[in-house]
């Protein structure tokens, strides 16, 4: 937390916990108290660089507490853990979850940091076996793992990702049953979800959110009240890094994320979802 209020000079995330949880959120910390909606999700929801991220933009707009529980680099799996936020979730007039990527799962063949999901911890001894000319101790984070692993076999690569597609599916599916299905799944990103395969997609391992399809997606619908598509437009993508606050060393970092412009275009989506849901049940 103190380095990136070093990092980010003039933007103050007012960092805090919920009661007992191990994850410090975007704040200011909001009230758990009386009618409110809970944001779960990843870099986007907690608007790294971004005075306004979309659930302060929404909050503005509908007049009810928002509660950003985005935690920079995260997967679905930093959440599960946080009973707090599924208590939290389960008790919100409704839940907005953004779909992360696989990457950064714990799972059959390597393990993350339980709350910096991008740091890779250690190979099982079945990906060790699976890559046996890999030193895995040459890698600090999954997508640079993924890259390396990517290069050396495409055909035995495609086995760690499927794992991770079955991984992502089981605790997605788990979460969304556990939070109850007052829940909008939010698609936010610069291309719509796509079941061509991802090997095939333009820069395929910097693509997010990575390794999710279409087809995963539309599994999950039948556990949600509504799946929200927000693809900023071509006027928002161009804004580029304008209205974000960042040090000129985070410039590069800043620049693949989705910009303030984006941020707004998201807040208009979820407003729209959010009352139709709430709507629907009073």
């Amino acid at each position: 937390m103190k380095y990136d209020t070093l990092e980010e000079r003039g933007l103050n995330y007012a960092p805090c916990r919920y009661d007992a949880s191990k994850i410090f959120f975007r704040g200011p910390k909001r009230s758990l108290n009386g009618q409110y909606a809970a944001f779960v999700g990843g870099t986007e929801t907690y608007g790294k660089f971004v005075a306004e991220p979309f659930p302060a933009l929404v909050e503005e707009a509908v007049g009810m507490t928002c509660v950003n529980f985005g935690c920079v680099n995260a997967s679905i799996g930093a959440f599960l853990s946080e009973g707090v936020v599924v208590d939290a979730c389960h008790r919100a007039a409704l839940n907005i979850v953004q779909v992360m990527g696989a990457q950064n799962l714990s799972n059959r063949f390597y393990t993350v940091h339980p709350r910096r999901n991008d740091r890779f911890l250690r190979a099982s001894t079945v990906l060790q076996a699976i890559f046996p000319e890999v030193d895995f101790a040459d890698y600090c984070f999954t997508r640079h793992l993924l890259g390396a692993l990517y290069e050396v076999s495409p055909e035995r690569f495609e086995i760690v990702r499927s794992e991770l597609e079955q991984a992502w599916l089981a605790r997605m599916r788990g979460f969304l049953g556990e939070i109850g299905s007052h829940t909008l799944l939010m698609w936010f990103s610069d291309h719509l979800p796509t079941d061509v395969h991802w090997a095939e997609r333009e820069n395929p391992l910097q693509s997010d959110p990575l390794f999710i399809s279409k087809k995963m997606l539309d599994s999950l619908r039948p556990l949600v009240h509504s799946v929200v598509m927000v693809r900023p437009s071509s006027k928002a993508r161009a804004s580029g890094t304008e209205g974000m606050v960042y040090a000129p060393q985070s410039a590069s970092a800043a620049a693949e994320l989705l910009g303030a412009a984006a941020h707004r275009e998201a807040a208009d989506a979820i407003i729209v979802a959010m009352r139709t849901a709430l709507s629907g049940a009073a």
